[in-house]
């Protein structure tokens, strides 16, 4: 436990180790990997070549040393994060690592700031942290091998069918190699991913596509360019191919309090942000809740699940479809053309702004319909979303 005096001088530093945590940052990631390379593995290089890794670090390590006294406030990045922890197989081991090279490099960015009482407030304040999550995800992966079909670390899935959604996202329909059951799981998670690419181990994220319950799991994926992991799917995984998985883990669900029952659901995605919004909607489309799904997409060739959606919304009268398309083609029928604004969500929002808000999809999308659910009164607690980069970035 920090003393009162620790915690002082952690919340004092605090202002110091945020205006240089960029600095910092780009001096741990290099100390790491050189120091023990074994753990590039659990990095997604693509995000440290983009710096929204490195970004996402210095916001949570200054967020968490800002609240160093008052750690109830910091506990949905918690649950996030150690999800997040368990979809890469984070285990304790890993975490001096982490925290011998953070603290080693907040010392060789802040110099001489950095007096030994300082040091030794960050030490405990760093240990403090890891406690915290690792007991978190001890938890996550003991439930995972509890649930119907569980498991802990890793296991082999075979790839038992490849469906083409459009013209840059693929279906891919896993089964436990082994024939185990398969495993239970709330719909809006996401699995982890360990595939060898070019005799390199990699891992990615990708959400679940499909309600619980069914034979297998599914993720669809898009193909992003220049994407090492979607790259390889697309153009040379295929049926019989094993693929290692983590469980299912994630926190972007679907509330099933009875006052969340009785409001109105709104989904609102953009391109692949799709993908956990249907395994939502074909969890809860039955119960007769109304909801409202739109979806933007470039145009209909860039539409995963068109074909999906019209037929519930055909069979589901508490279904509601709306499609806004940004350059659509000569074919298209969208029911919007441009991009989604005020008149198209104030449409299927009541004055009162009292529905649950579910949305996800690119960083300017998701940007802009977190500002108009402030527009439109939408409670804050009734807004859900997931993204993995520091959340000021959707100011």
């Amino acid at each position: 436990m920090l003393t009162p005096s620790q915690m002082a001088i952690v919340k004092a530093t605090a202002p110091l180790v945020g205006e240089k945590a960029g600095e910092i940052t780009a001096h741990f990631y290099p100390l790491m990997f050189a120091r023990y390379p074994q753990v590039i593995q659990l990095f997604n290089q693509t995000h440290q070549r983009k710096g929204s890794q490195p970004q996402a670090l210095a916001k949570a390590l200054v967020a968490y040393a800002t609240h160093i006294d008052q750690l109830a406030a910091l506990g949905d990045a918690v649950a996030m994060i150690a999800n997040k922890h368990c979809s890469l197989n984070i285990q304790p081991e890993h975490y001096p690592i982490v925290g011998e090279c953070l603290l080693e490099s907040i010392a060789a960015v802040l110099g001489e700031s950095v007096t030994a009482e300082v040091a030794d407030a960050w030490s405990a304040a760093y240990k403090q942290l890891a406690d915290i999550l690792m007991s978190a995800e001890e938890h996550l992966y003991q439930n995972n091998s509890l649930r119907q079909g569980g498991w802990r670390g890793e296991r082999a899935f075979r790839i038992a069918r490849i469906d083409t959604e459009s013209a840059v996202i693929k279906s891919f329909y896993l089964v436990p190699a082994a024939g185990e059951q398969v495993i239970d799981f709330s719909a809006g998670q996401y699995i982890g991913l360990v595939i060898n690419v070019n005799g390199e181990s990699v891992r990615r994220n990708y959400s679940l596509s499909e309600a619980p319950g069914k034979v297998g799991l599914r993720i669809s994926v898009k193909r992003e360019e220049g994407g090492l992991v979607s790259d390889y799917l697309h153009q040379q995984a295929k049926v019989g191919d094993t693929l290692m998985l983590t469980p299912p883990a994630g926190t972007f669900t679907l509330g099933h309090s009875a006052a969340s029952q009785e409001r109105p659901l709104l989904f609102v995605t953009g391109g692949v942000g799709i993908t956990p919004a249907i395994s939502m909607l074909n969890d809860c489309v039955h119960n007769g809740r109304p909801i409202t799904f739109i979806h933007a997409a470039v145009n209909g060739d860039h539409h995963a699940f068109d074909a999906h959606l019209k037929a519930l919304a055909k069979t589901h009268r508490n279904l509601n479809y709306y499609v806004i398309y940004e350059k659509p083609l000569a074919e298209d029928r969208p029911d919007a053309m441009g991009f989604i604004d005020r008149e198209i969500l104030s449409r299927f929002v009541p004055a009162s702004g009292d529905v649950d808000l579910y949305f996800l999809g690119p960083k300017p999308f998701m940007r802009c319909v977190k500002a108009l659910a402030v527009e439109l009164a939408i409670p804050h607690d009734q807004c859900f979303f997931e993204f993995f980069g520091p959340v000021e970035e959707l100011a």
